[in-house]
């Protein structure tokens, strides 16, 4: 669970980005200084990351960023002008308004991180490819074989040293049987 941002913590921050950083459309700065000025709005702001997939959030670029200098996303629309985003955020101020800022080193600022919040609406796979998750498959599934393998050969070690003939053949059959199964499926695939 995320821990609140507090307004004043959101504010501080974008005085210090405001006045650290220059935005390529100025609108974005006007946008920035209006949420500074009304608490209300501001305790409804989130700074995430990829906010496309927010209900209602912007992308705002510095000029050390090649990003897209400007978006505004509500549900699934998208503009590039400033003003309607503005004209939206002016009249829906009870709405959660999520905040994406594209800066040289974003994801190393300290003072960005501290108010970021994750978001909520990234897919649970955003972040993982298919080949990704086969490859983690495939590592999880030599880990256990592994384990079930080592666990048997010591059970078959401790029959041996306690003579117990049944026991030594029906684990030396569970070890065959394992080996047999994991073997058969694809082997793990070097990436």
């Amino acid at each position: 669970m995320n821990t609140p941002i507090s307004i004043h913590d959101k504010k501080s921050f974008i005085q210090w980005f405001l006045n650290h950083y220059q935005l390529k459309k100025r609108e974005s700065v006007w946008i920035l200084n209006y949420l500074v000025n009304h608490k209300e709005l501001l305790a409804n702001v989130h700074f995430v990351l990829d906010v496309k997939f927010s209900p209602r959030g912007i992308v705002m670029t510095t000029h050390c960023s090649d990003e897209v200098p400007f978006r505004f996303y509500k549900n699934q629309l998208v503009t590039t002008d400033a003003e309607k985003s503005f004209h939206d955020i002016r009249l829906n101020q009870q709405d959660d308004l999520y905040i994406q800022l594209n800066f040289r080193n974003s994801n190393q600022n300290a003072y960005y991180a501290s108010v970021m919040e994750e978001n909520p609406f990234i897919p649970d796979d955003y972040f993982i490819t298919k080949k990704e998750k086969d490859f983690a498959k495939q590592i999880l599934d030599k880990t256990v074989f592994d384990y079930k393998r080592n666990t048997l050969r010591k059970e078959i070690d401790q029959a041996l040293d306690d003579m117990n003939q049944e026991k030594f053949i029906a684990l030396s059959n569970q070890l065959h049987m394992l080996e047999k199964g994991f073997f058969i499926q694809p082997k793990l695939q070097k990436q």
